[in-house]
């Protein structure tokens, strides 16, 4: 599938992730989780914040990632600080 096709990404989420050569979401998102996913993009796009990685999550987990349980959003909030 491609990368657009997933809840939450965007077209410039779309470029970055593929910068990062995760271009198909079953071979590397899905494989990856979205906190791997999320260190190679912040590793090249130092900006990316928090929300790029509840938006990696949520695309896996085909949810819009404003409906992360509390819990989940606070294990990636805690492993996004710790960048």
């Amino acid at each position: 599938a491609e990368l657009r096709s997933m809840k939450n990404i965007g077209k410039s989420t779309d470029k970055k992730l593929k910068a990062v050569d995760i271009s198909c979401a079953e071979a590397n998102c899905f494989q990856l989780g979205s906190k791997e996913s999320y260190f190679m993009l912040k590793l090249a796009n130092p900006e990316v914040c928090t929300v790029h990685l509840y938006a990696l999550q949520g695309a896996i987990d085909d949810i819009e990632f404003k409906h992360l349980s509390e819990p989940v959003k606070q294990d990636l909030k805690s492993f996004s600080n710790k960048l």
